[in-house]
């Protein structure tokens, strides 16, 4: 009984039981226990109850599932900061190395001063001196002497620490590699699972038309194309209902009655087509059908009469059709369960902001009308350009952007039209214009840079202060405030822990293009203070850190070099306000940069403040001759500085 219970319960189906006889049972022969297993009688046993290549499916609730897609999100911020971190360990580690060269080479004019003194003391006593002795021997050498021998000991012994921490170093940026690969994995599995093909609400859409068709008494077919697309759970959950109003909208207001049709020479039967594509980090739903498309002499005489419109007014046909979006807004004659009731377009638009997408609408008199909904492909995870536009980071989806153009500062000032890249044009725009944050003017870079944006038929060159360059973050909801904006995708936190805007620059251009600013109703520009720039040259770390934090403490903008050769390459890049520089620096000193940057017709009006510690009048009168503003000494005091960097400005010192 227990065996027929096991086997019964593994769904294995027994023989009947013989009937119940007087008859004693026959003897059963049994198996010897050692007698081997016939494994090619057994496999088409264990294939049937273990069919092979059937793929084992696990129900996870949703919210889970968001909780992992999130955690994986947050693992990525941490390895994000724990690279920022190794980057800025490199950097003390290459600026340990260049200290340590610097030592060595000290250290050796200081052996080479401590022999001289060796040899001078050798030839003074040469006529005393013990002949039994050598004069490099133990006893000859001073305390001076010793110290040398046992600094550059102590070199050695920092030249061998600093190897092991670059090792060190070297397998930290391997195993951050390898956890960046597995958890780039990761998180492609939780999208992927997050993913869901759009066919599985086809039956349903099937249904909702079926249903509309059969109360209007209307012959309609359904068809589809790019079903077997994916979209994000979510995204494709929020949009089931509003793409079902869009069909039974179709059957309501657009398709005309089978004798209408006839009539207008079109088969009896209508025809709604739903076609879904993806083009750069959108997922693209297009809602066509072959009626009569909108009717526009309805849609003025209702707007007209909710005041919507003034009468007589002249609006272009993409205005006049938007007014149906409006809410409460609707052309019906009569109330019924498909029209006439006043909720859905505005719905439907609502609901697409919300995600950060875009609506548009399309009709042909006639001939029909198609409504695209453009809308995020994901809303977890992507790769995006970080750009800057004056002191604020925004980031833009890499799908979303077809390359990286630049432009010169002539052209962009005279406002060339377009941008041509890959054999088609750009229309030119200004990502500071786009957001309201003032124009994007890239000061201080020789050209222009811009992000060349395609999405469908539209075509930007966007231009920004600054790319820099390219990250994977994590998109972080923003709330349906913001998130109702449109060219908002969301927010990510940066490796810092700063929260930047990802923005989607497709929307920002059609809505600039669909709401054109008049220059007679354009604001008065409020010019900003801008924060002068000051530029630290030394060899030394410590007066460079030290010097920067005063400077930054009183706001101002502060860059370091570590000598002249890296000076002249950022006065390149940008030109500062002030410059406050040292004399004695490796590969080029200060008094060759300032001779270099006073024979510059770029740099020569830059004030230079001299910082050493070399006071003597020779070095301080070589200075002025050379062109130098102020010359201090150090170590300076604090207030002296700022006294002489606000007189240099032109900046009255504000007391609090």
């Amino acid at each position: 009984m227990v065996a027929e219970f096991n086997a019964r319960a593994r769904g294995i189906e027994l023989p009947d039981a013989p009937a119940t006889t007087d008859a004693p049972a026959a003897p059963v022969e049994l198996a010897p226990l050692s007698a081997p297993i016939d494994t090619e009688a057994a496999a088409p046993v264990e294939e049937e109850f273990f069919p092979v290549g059937q793929q084992e499916q696990v129900r996870v609730r949703a919210d889970l599932l968001d909780r992992l897609v999130n955690n994986a999100g947050e693992v990525a911020i941490y390895r994000a900061r724990l690279e920022q971190q190794l980057g800025a360990f490199r950097g003390a580690m290459a600026e340990l190395d260049r200290t340590n060269i610097r030592m060595h080479d000290q250290l050796r004019r200081l052996d080479l001063e401590t022999e001289a003194q060796i040899v001078a003391r050798y030839q003074r006593e040469h006529d005393k001196q013990d002949p039994t002795f050598d004069p490099l021997e133990l006893d000859r050498f001073s305390t001076l002497q010793q110290l040398s021998r046992a600094l550059a000991e102590s070199a050695a012994d920092i030249s061998g620490l600093q190897g092991v921490l670059d090792d060190l170093a070297r397998q930290y940026d391997s195993l951050l590699q390898q956890q960046s690969r597995v958890s780039s994995e990761l998180q492609d599995g939780l999208m992927r699972a997050r993913m869901l093909p759009f066919e599985g609400i086809v039956p349903r859409l099937r249904r909702v038309l079926r249903q509309a068709a059969t109360e209007t008494h209307k012959q309609v077919s359904l068809q589809f194309s790019g079903t077997h697309g994916e979209m994000d759970r979510n995204v494709l959950d929020r949009m089931t209902a509003p793409l079902e109003h869009l069909l039974r909208n179709s059957i309501a207001h657009g398709l005309e009655t089978p004798k209408e049709r006839r009539k207008a020479g079109k088969p009896e039967e209508g025809t709604v087509h739903v076609a879904l594509r993806r083009e750069g980090s959108e997922m693209v739903l297009e809602v066509s059908d072959d009626g009569a498309g909108l009717n526009r002499d309805a849609i003025r005489k209702r707007a007209e009469q909710r005041g919507l419109l003034q009468p007589g007014a002249v609006l272009p046909d993409t205005a006049l059709d938007r007014l149906i979006l409006e809410p409460g807004f609707s052309t019906a004659d009569k109330v019924s369960q498909l029209a006439g009731r006043g909720v859905g377009m505005d719905v439907v638009y609502n609901e697409v902001r919300q995600l950060g997408g875009s609506l548009e609408i399309s009709s042909v008199p006639g001939k029909g009308a198609t409504f695209t909904l453009r809308l995020p492909q994901t809303l977890a995870v992507s790769q995006a350009v970080f750009v800057q536009i004056g002191e604020t980071q925004f980031a833009v989806p890499v799908a979303a952007v077809s390359g990286i153009g630049r432009i010169s500062h002539a052209r962009f000032s005279a406002g060339a039209g377009s941008y041509h890249y890959a054999g088609e044009d750009y229309p030119l725009y200004n990502l500071g214009h786009l957001v309201g944050q003032g124009a994007a003017k890239a000061e201080g870079q020789p050209q222009v840079p811009l992000l060349l944006v395609r999405s469908g038929d539209l075509r930007a060159a966007v231009a920004v202060d600054q790319v820099l360059g390219n990250r994977e973050i994590v998109v972080k909801p923003v709330g349906p405030q913001i998130a109702s904006i449109p060219g908002i995708y969301g927010a990510t936190i940066t490796g810092d822990g700063s929260v930047v805007v990802i923005l989607d620059a497709a929307p920002l251009v059609r809505r600039h293009l669909a709401q054109p600013q008049e220059p007679a109703q354009q604001a008065p520009v409020v010019e900003q203070r801008r924060v002068p720039l000051v530029m630290v040259v030394d060899d030394s770390l410590t007066m460079r850190k030290v010097t920067s934090r005063v400077l930054e403490r009183h706001n101002f903008e502060v860059t370091a070099a570590r000598d002249g050769v890296e000076a002249l390459e950022k006065l390149d890049e940008r030109v500062p306000d002030l410059m406050l520089l040292d004399i004695e620096m490796p590969r080029m000193d200060g008094y060759e940069l300032a001779t270099a940057m006073k024979a510059d017709p770029r740099f020569k009006d830059v004030p230079i403040v001299m910082i050493t510690s070399r006071t003597g009048d020779k070095h301080r009168q070589r200075a002025f001759d050379i062109g130098v503003q102020r010359y201090l000494g150090k170590p300076y005091q604090e207030l002296d500085l700022m006294r002489n960097v606000y007189d240099l400005l032109g900046i009255a010192r504000v007391r609090e």
